[in-house]
């Protein structure tokens, strides 16, 4: 694997001797950070942003040196899996140097797993070169496999650039998982048809509630809202799913597909919470860490990452975040109560 070297890498403040993972109030060690890379996408989901989106301007966006010196600082710490997210990675200018370098940490043995959730529009230009950076699993966001549907949901993409972005990343040894949105009324008639075809591809298919999360209007959201307790009970007829120990440190709680040999996961942040074993802080592209998706409590990293070229402002600044980490979040969504979320959209934090 050829690695690039960046002044992130080169400088002495950012040699890695790793300590034990920062432990949260509530006894979690804190082994995993997803970054997002980019507030910018080039689709508009409907339950993830407003159509006539106001992006963040350049000035205010951490250097991808930048973006790579908090990450090694975080694997200093005892984080042992990135997963870059947006927006959408991938269409961030040079996103591939911050890739190579970071796969370095692989290599050297400071990081267990680097993995991308995409919507897949740009897996065909980059599947060879997230491999050979050291990637092994990518999350492929697909909603529905009608194509007019998919046009709907994501209103500018294309469903067939995104399965041509899934089959390179397949040839490229990317193990590919699918990631789909349950909508009410959208595509809760097709789960079956996508369990079937992830099960025929060699994926598994992780199912999520829709999240409140930023304004796309209230009565909208009430309305994409389907609960994945039914969900399941409605597979549960025409598919055997036992209970599967499988976890990829992430949120979803999985069960094997007697009929495909693959795997369904179910992340379900309204009907049941999955807090108690929450290992996860969230990065902006403007430096700003959230401990919690569904919590407003938020840490500046940004002004003690330019301070210094000594990283331990901003390791104390981390310490002293993780310490606020709360016990969990506080989505609802309910008729009498609306939509009750926090006020920033989901390609700020990347889910």
């Amino acid at each position: 694997m050829t690695i690039e070297t960046s002044p992130a890498q080169s400088s002495p403040a950012n040699m890695l001797a790793q300590t034990d993972p920062v432990i949260d109030p509530f006894g979690r060690a804190i082994t995993y950070l997803r970054v997002s890379v980019t507030d910018r996408c080039d689709f508009r989901c409907v339950y993830c942003m407003s159509e006539h989106m106001s992006f963040l301007p350049k000035k205010d966006l951490l250097t991808l040196e930048e973006l790579e010196r908090l990450c090694r600082a975080f694997v200093k710490m005892g984080v042992r899996k990135l997963r870059l997210t947006g927006g959408e990675p991938l269409v961030r200018r040079n996103v591939m140097q911050l890739i190579n370098n970071l796969g370095g940490l692989i290599d050297s043995g400071h990081l267990d797993e680097l993995t991308l959730t995409t919507n897949g529009s740009q897996l065909g230009r980059f599947a060879d070169q997230l491999y050979a950076a050291g990637v092994r699993r990518v999350n492929v966001s697909i909603d529905t496999l009608d194509s007019i549907k998919f046009k709907e949901i994501t209103r500018w993409g294309r469903l067939e650039q995104v399965l041509a972005g899934v089959e390179a990343a397949k040839k490229a040894g990317l193990q590919v998982k699918i990631n789909a949105v349950a909508l009410k009324g959208v595509n809760d008639e097709e789960i079956d048809q996508m369990l079937a075809w992830c099960g025929a591809e060699g994926f598994d298919l992780t199912l999520i509630e829709v999240m409140p999360m930023g304004d796309i209007g209230g009565e909208e959201r009430l309305d994409q809202y389907l609960p994945l307790t039914l969900v399941r009970s409605r597979l549960a007829k025409n598919w055997t799913l036992e209970e599967s120990n499988h976890s990829t440190g992430g949120p979803a709680r999985y069960f094997d597909v007697k009929e495909t040999g693959q795997r369904i996961g179910f992340i379900t942040p309204l009907t049941h919470n999955f807090c108690e074993s929450c290992n996860r802080v969230r990065l902006t592209c403007t430096g700003t860490l959230y401990m919690c998706l569904g919590q407003e409590d938020a840490a500046d990293l940004r002004e003690p990452l330019r301070i210094s070229p000594d990283n331990a402002i901003v390791e104390q600044a981390i310490r002293d975040a993780i310490a606020h980490k709360p016990k969990g979040h506080d989505f609802v969504i309910d008729r009498r109560q609306g939509a009750q979320s926090v006020g920033r959209h989901m390609s700020v934090t990347g889910g």
